[in-house]
């Protein structure tokens, strides 16, 4: 009975993929930032949508770097993780469904809302992510971590199926139903099937058990621990050398995956190249992309977790070598498939690393750290692209920049001795429980 609650936690728990990967397709990747620039931004120059399409994305991610660890600490303190991954998902879900009432021209209505929908996603991750530690055993952590990368791949891809066909077919056998009109409706579609596939984790997924820290008690001002913890950490830094190594790698090398991700589609509308290449390609992705998610879980076994993102890293520095001298539509194609490759297991396999390297009691404020390091890669990514694309007249010198970031990520990770890092967590949490429950 056990392992049957143990095996349907791991499956709600990565279903939450499967439920939010659908903004992270039609919204962030294929659809809005299609009709961002057919629609919302119409009038403007090409150069200027992906500018302030670049900018729109690194406040978004701003914010969410400056909320995420307050809100990190104060949930593990409280002992709240899923209710505050609750408000994130309403938060999320209310956003997407408002761009439904986004019009010819409302650029500015699109950014804002943009914004608060991106919020409650990015914020609903930091704690997805911090019940990871808690839901899985350390030897099925990788697996567990690609599989809900997996999911989310597979759900993106089949709802973003059913909205390109919304999009692109319906039209032409029902005039009356423009292509503008269902593509808002498809913003809707992503909002019902995000809330909607939220609810087994939030039912079959328990709250992880709340730990209380020297001069701490029941009655603390959340706000007050929240910071205190937050001063405590820092001033333990070094004895998570590394586990701080690794962040620091990740960051580095996540500036290129995340740009690579948000700017892809922007990108090849600034080249000209059609909607069908461009939403086409991004599907294609995330049905490629479920299968090798699993290899590299695969991967890590065989391999190790450090061996298999240095894999991924070598090839995503061919990607941004290739994205510099694409020019045709077919190229745009394969390098889409080359980043379905290794998109979901570098990122699933950093998740996954990360999670092992820190104490659970303080997964959702260690989360928190990591998804700042991948918010600030995705703040200056984006801008730096949207600079250089108005500066220079395109994106292709920011595309090829990428490959410092990878060069620079891999040299930091090669310094991190991952055995040492869960050997701290383990020490550090084995601490925790003496002291909750002494």
């Amino acid at each position: 009975m056990e392992e049957k609650l143990h095996k349907r936690a791991i499956n709600s728990w990565a279903m939450y993929d499967w439920a939010n990967s659908t903004f992270a397709t039609t919204i962030m990747a294929a659809v809005l930032p299609v009709y961002y620039s057919n629609v919302a931004a119409k009038g403007l120059g090409e150069h200027t949508v992906t500018a302030y399409w670049a900018y729109t994305t690194t406040i978004a991610l701003l914010l969410v770097a400056v909320l995420s660890p307050i809100l990190g600490t104060m949930a593990d303190f409280q002992g709240l993780k899923k209710r505050y991954l609750t408000f994130f998902i309403l938060l999320g879900v209310a956003g997407t469904a408002l761009l439904y009432f986004v019009g010819e021209g409302n650029w500015l209505m699109a950014s804002i809302i943009f914004i608060f929908a991106s919020i409650g996603f990015s914020g609903s991750l930091v704690f997805y992510d911090s019940l990871l530690p808690h839901v899985a055993r350390p030897d099925e952590i990788d697996q567990v971590s690609s599989r809900g990368y997996a999911f989310g791949y597979l759900g993106g891809g089949l709802l973003l199926a059913v909205n390109l066909a919304m999009i692109m077919v319906v039209p032409k056998y029902f005039p009356t139903l423009t292509s503008s009109f269902m593509t808002r409706l498809s913003f809707l579609t992503v909002a019902v099937w995000w809330l909607g596939f939220s609810i087994p984790i939030l039912r079959n997924v328990k709250e992880p058990p709340r730990r209380i820290l020297a001069g701490e008690t029941h009655e603390t001002n959340p706000f007050t621990a929240s910071f205190a913890r937050l001063g405590h950490t820092f001033g333990q830094l070094k004895k998570y050398r590394q586990l701080m190594l690794f962040i620091v790698a990740f960051w580095l090398y996540n500036n290129g995956i995340g740009t690579i991700i948000y700017m892809a589609s922007i990108y090849g509308k600034e080249l000209k190249f059609s909607d069908v290449t461009v939403i086409g390609t991004l599907l294609m992705v995330q049905f490629v992309a479920m299968p090798f998610a699993f290899l590299f879980g695969w991967l890590a076994r065989k391999l190790g977790t450090k061996q298999s993102i240095y894999l991924s890293l070598c090839i995503y520095t061919v990607i941004a070598i290739g994205g510099f001298f694409m020019y045709k539509e077919i190229h745009f194609w394969m390098l889409g498939f080359a980043v379905a490759t290794v998109q979901g297991g570098s990122q699933a396999l950093s998740r996954s690393l990360i999670g092992r390297m820190m104490p659970k009691s303080q997964s959702a404020e260690f989360y928190s750290f990591f998804g700042i390091s991948e918010k600030i890669a995705g703040v200056i990514g984006p801008l730096v692209f949207g600079i250089s694309s108005q500066l220079l007249g395109g994106g292709r010198v920011g595309i090829v920049s990428l490959i410092i970031f990878f060069f620079t990520g891999a040299a930091v990770l090669s310094r991190v001795d991952e055995k040492e890092g869960i050997r701290v967590a383990e020490a550090e949490e084995a601490g925790l429980m003496i002291a909750a429950n002494g």
